[in-house]
């Protein structure tokens, strides 16, 4: 059996039914892009470690299919994922006489640099939006002060906010998928099952939300004038145009997210509560994502241990 037929098998009958809707868009478009052309008409058995570890470590120099540049880390471990994973189950069910692909060896996964806005630019964002009477740029706002991603956000309907309670629930999130090679959008289950959490409101929030509430038709709290959702294509334009007329430097949207936790733990937030805020599996992705946002309350902590000196 070819590995192209294989990985057909195993991505339609053993990883369909068992993995969100957008990985599996993402490993096939993975398999057909970057897996089938070079190492699908290998025969199973026709494969060896050696194929295999070259067939990386050419992804990671001339990966890029746009621009022959290497491919970026997050792809690099998708795809030997997929090999190690598709290829363990074939040796399992014996279509492969022996393990050569546990060995692989892939690239350190470097973290990428935090980039948060300032202070002084989240203001003037932030009184740019309120200055308009576009209710959709509140969600840019909602954003800030909650660490919300876009497609979550974009899913937001009035129902997912508890006024009494001051309670914000992130029950799904609105995704790009290719699926049948093409592109559509779909509402999905959030990115992780710790991404399903409830965010408490402030005050000052819930008084905006409730004013733009009380003038919306739309079930949505960012909505199209046919009151449909907000794609993310067109939500991503929205803000830039913002940033633009804000004369702020541009920074991607999940910068909004990295501001409200490098807001957050300037205000002396812990770890714990802020990754419970922001949806991660575990507060050690927050604490390694975050340490550099936490540099002026170590000095402010060192400061007052240091009074203890006589």
């Amino acid at each position: 059996m070819k590995l192209k037929q294989w990985l057909t098998i195993w991505l339609d009958k053993y990883q369909k039914n068992t993995i969100k809707i957008r990985t599996y868009s993402s490993y096939q478009n993975l398999i057909t892009i970057h897996i089938n052309p070079i190492l699908g008409d290998y025969e199973l058995n026709q494969l060896d470690s050696s194929i295999l570890q070259d067939y990386i470590n050419n992804k990671i120099e001339h990966g890029n299919i746009i621009n022959g540049k290497g491919l970026s880390t997050n792809s690099i471990l998708a795809i030997t994922s997929i090999l190690k994973n598709s290829l363990k189950l074939a040796l399992k069910l014996d279509l492969v006489e022996k393990d050569y692909f546990s060995v692989l060896s892939v690239p350190y996964f470097k973290q990428k640099e935090i980039d948060a806005f300032s202070i002084k630019d989240q203001k003037k964002i932030e009184n740019y939006c309120l200055s308009l009477k576009k209710d959709n740029y509140f969600g840019i706002i909602l954003c800030l002060y909650t660490g919300i991603r876009i497609g979550e956000l974009l899913s937001l309907t009035w129902n997912d906010i508890d006024f009494k309670k001051r309670l914000l629930n992130i029950r799904h999130t609105l995704t790009r998928v290719k699926q049948n090679k093409q592109a559509t959008t779909i509402f999905d289950e959030p990115k992780t099952r710790k991404s399903k959490r409830i965010i408490p409101l402030s005050p000052s929030l819930i008084s905006y939300l409730k004013v733009i509430k009380s003038r919306s038709t739309s079930i949505y709290v960012v909505s199209t004038r046919t009151n449909s959702f907000v794609s993310i294509r067109n939500y991503q334009r929205t803000y830039k145009r913002l940033l633009n007329r804000c004369h702020v430097n541009y920074k991607n949207f999940h910068a909004l997210r990295h501001t409200f936790a490098t807001r957050a733990l300037e205000s002396g937030i812990d770890i714990k509560t802020l990754s419970e805020l922001l949806g991660h599996t575990s507060a050690t992705i927050t604490l390694n994502r975050y340490a550099h946002s936490m540099l002026n309350y170590k000095i402010m902590m060192m400061d007052k241990l240091g009074k203890l000196l006589v």
